[in-house]
């Protein structure tokens, strides 16, 4: 059935409204009067609607049932990736909001290689959030992550420990398996995970995030690309929470 975001100002009275590309994309799939939709408001709630009008510009659907979106993980997971270059991010976004992610969060650390300015960045963040909303309807999901980005790895490092609990994938030294620290968590409701860029992390940038209190988490003797990593390490932590 498909799906459709909209705000919530345009769901009410036993009604949702599709304007502008939504209503467009109606015509796309052909829909009659009488079809089925699914509008979502972005918070994780789901309306099942009946199109009750077409018009050229705007959809009109009365809602037949409003339920919990069933597809939304019951831990939100904040991924935070060192900025990778080329198509890399655009696929980590795509599979990171297939696989659960409730936000998603790129930052500038030692050894990124990519390193745009503020305003093509700015259009990088606008096309990943597309991404973001494309995945989410395909996969069903009942929000559209937030995709964002920050200057700094210490800002990272900040986001992430706001979570009750917070990994650090490190590739060497002193760690635990990411399998440990899920099990030791017991019950949590938030968790945010930081991977590397294509280089990995400086020995200072692993300190850093040890001394807030971030757990250090190895995920085996693979190596794996840094587009890979956060989707397996989220892939994981829904398996975990009984989320896969």
């Amino acid at each position: 059935m498909p799906r459709f975001f909209v705000a919530a100002s345009n769901i009410g009275n036993g009604a949702a409204l599709l304007t502008g590309s939504d209503a467009q994309h109606v015509k796309v799939l052909r829909m009659k009067l009488g079809e089925r939709l699914i509008v979502c408001d972005g918070n994780g709630t789901d309306h099942h609607c009946r199109i009750t009008k077409l018009g050229h510009d705007r959809v009109e659907a009365e809602i037949l049932e409003t339920r919990p979106c069933s597809a939304e993980p019951t831990v939100k997971c904040t991924v935070l990736s060192g900025l990778p270059k080329g198509e890399r991010a655009d696929y980590l976004v795509q599979k990171c909001t297939e696989a659960g992610a409730s936000e998603i969060i790129f930052f500038i650390s030692e050894r990124c290689v990519s390193r745009p300015d503020g305003k093509s960045l700015a259009k990088k963040v606008t096309r990943w959030q597309r991404i973001a909303e494309e995945a989410a309807k395909q996969s069903g999901r009942g929000i559209i992550p937030r995709v964002s980005a920050l200057d700094s790895f210490v800002e990272a490092v900040d986001i992430a420990i706001k979570a009750d609990l917070s990994l650090f994938m490190y590739e060497t030294g002193e760690r635990i398996s990411l399998r440990q620290a899920l099990e030791a968590a017991g019950e949590i409701k938030t968790i945010s995970i930081i991977t590397g860029p294509e280089g990995g992390f400086e020995q200072y940038e692993a300190d850093i995030a040890a001394a807030t209190g971030m757990k250090l988490c190895s995920m085996g003797e693979r190596i794996l690309r840094c587009e890979t990593a956060p989707v397996v390490a989220l892939s994981a932590i829904m398996y975990a929470t009984d989320n896969l």
